[in-house]
């Protein structure tokens, strides 16, 4: 599977076996880039969830209301 990072938006946060989870935009195998939430470290990415732009506006709709 080929993957291109577009832009690194930030890391949400990470432990310490080295592994973080980063919030980017990735093309997967030359399709149009969509937001990625994954683990990754300096070797590896590990499974992780891609979102497409009517996917990132569904889950802001859902998460607007949230509070923990």
């Amino acid at each position: 599977m080929e993957y291109e990072v577009i832009k690194r938006l930030g890391i949400l946060e990470g432990n310490p076996e080295g592994f973080h989870i980063e919030v980017n935009i990735i093309s997967w195998d030359g399709n149009p880039p969509k937001l990625d939430i994954r683990k990754w470290n300096a070797d590896r990415m590990n499974r992780g969830l891609s979102l497409s732009a009517d996917g990132l506006k569904k889950l802001r709709e859902i998460l607007k209301d949230v509070t923990l």
